[in-house]
């Protein structure tokens, strides 16, 4: 399917103006089919506040953030992005989404990323609420980022439409995350810089298959491929091997400071759909483990066994920043470019493999303004 142009340029708010809100609020403003409306912000400090400053353009928008959630819906605008932290309030998250679309407003988002492909992780009731708010509605929503997003769907769905035959699909995201600044999931999530009998929140048993399931089920659907139940969770843990300076919090030696985890999808047994994640705060720790693409210091890796074997290394960094700044750019760029194919989808929960093309269409330089239909 061709890409989706709208007729007109959609009417956007933001939702939040953190790692990801503050690069959507860029790629909104850049974008020649979407004109932000409206910003969300829960920091009051921030309230009244120009969304070209939150978003460091150097700039005015003209569009002042607000802490009043009511003030926001009632613009009814065609689309929110919704960038707020997911991962540890995962049902008020849901709860914020479902609103919108029963206001009959369109959402990408950048989490809970369980709902790129919620079945076997919320319940049938539950699902069958978010698609009872989106008829209500007649709005659509559309969860995704880079990673559980882009990097583990479309780009190895793509990459199959090489093969011959197909052995095992294994996703990967080999970084090092000593510049992530998300303390969050650092410290409380991951667990780095805890004592090593301290586990995170992630390697509790059944959390990964929550926060990753819909990455390895959804290849799996896309491949037409029935899985064993449950998925397999393989987590290794090993320690610092000195003190690492970490931009989330220091991480002292002998705490924890790496992790390999494995949610493994299997048939009869065999592994056949598998999503593995080597997580370093130290890129010279661990070598026997799987590096990233060389010169860099992270990567998101798809490999496909099979005939013919490919491999393909996606390598990013920001203009001003490193692989953890590229990486908030691009999960607020997948869900910001994906808006006019999410507006234009029929209502209901709406899967990566449902969307048509999606490209960074009117975003090359100098190009700004010129129309094309």
């Amino acid at each position: 399917m061709s890409q989706v142009v709208p007729e007109k340029p959609l009417r956007v708010v933001v939702w939040s103006t953190g790692t990801v809100g503050r690069h959507a609020i860029a790629g909104i403003d850049a974008h020649p089919d979407l004109e932000l409306v409206g910003v969300w912000v829960s920091n009051p400090d921030k309230h009244g506040r120009d969304a070209g400053d939150l978003a460091g353009l150097g700039r005015e928008l003209g569009v002042r953030a607000t802490t009043d959630r009511d003030e926001l819906v009632a613009l009814a605008p065609d689309a929110i992005v919704h960038t707020a932290m997911a991962d540890d309030r995962v049902f008020e998250c849901i709860d914020d989404l479902v609103s919108f679309v029963e206001a009959g407003i369109n959402v990408t988002s950048s989490g809970p990323v369980l709902l790129q492909w919620p079945e076997r992780i919320l319940s049938p009731d539950d699902i069958a609420r978010i698609e009872d708010a989106c008829a209500r509605g007649g709005a659509s929503m559309h969860v995704n980022g880079i990673d559980p997003g882009f990097a583990n769907d479309v780009l190895p769905l793509v990459l199959t439409s090489l093969s011959q035959r197909i052995d095992e699909v294994r996703v990967m995201e080999v970084c090092d995350y000593s510049t992530y600044d998300q303390a969050v999931v650092m410290n409380d999530l991951f667990g780095f810089g805890k004592p090593m009998d301290e586990p995170g929140w992630l390697w509790n048993p059944g959390i990964l298959t929550m926060a990753w399931g819909s990455v390895v089920r959804q290849i799996a659907a896309a491949l037409d491929v029935v899985l064993d139940e449950p998925l397999v969770e393989e987590v290794e843990r090993r320690p610092a091997a000195r003190d690492t300076p970490s931009v989330s919090g220091d991480i002292a030696a002998g705490t924890m400071g790496a992790v390999r985890f494995q949610l493994i999808g299997t048939v009869d047994g065999v592994p056949r759909v598998v999503l593995e994640h080597v997580t370093r705060t130290d890129a010279a720790d661990h070598p026997d483990w799987e590096q990233p693409a060389a010169g860099t210091d992270g990567c998101y890796r798809v490999r496909v066994t099979g005939e013919p074997y490919l491999q393909l290394d996606l390598v990013h960094h920001g203009e001003h920043g490193d692989h953890n700044v590229s990486g908030m750019i691009t999960t607020a760029q997948r869900i910001v470019n994906a808006l006019p194919a999410v507006v234009a989808a029929p209502p209901g929960l709406v899967r990566a493999i449902d969307l048509p093309l999606v490209t960074g269409r009117g975003l090359v330089t100098g190009t700004r303004g010129v129309v094309r239909r």
